[in-house]
């Protein structure tokens, strides 16, 4: 087990409040969740890209921090009902 796998593990760690926000509060509170665990989730990605020596998931954590930025525009969209 090197150094990236355990960075990945620590961040790993740290969606579990992101999915909590987004569950109890799904206002703008949940908004903001959402985009940091799409960024969490890209570190992590790249993490095991480097710690695994797996360049596809590179282009993966590249794809999901592009498209990231379309799905927090359609989370907006659906929360418009309500707030």
């Amino acid at each position: 087990m090197n150094g990236f796998l355990i960075s990945a593990i620590a961040l790993l760690a740290g969606l579990l409040p992101c999915g909590w926000v987004i569950w109890k509060h799904p206002a703008i509170d949940g908004l903001v969740a959402f985009e940091l665990a799409s960024i969490i989730t890209a570190g992590i990605l790249l993490l095991l890209a480097e710690a695994l020596n797996e360049a596809p998931m590179a282009d993966l954590a590249l794809a999901l921090a592009l498209l990231s930025f379309g799905g927090g525009l359609v989370y907006a969209r659906f929360l418009e009902r309500w707030v």
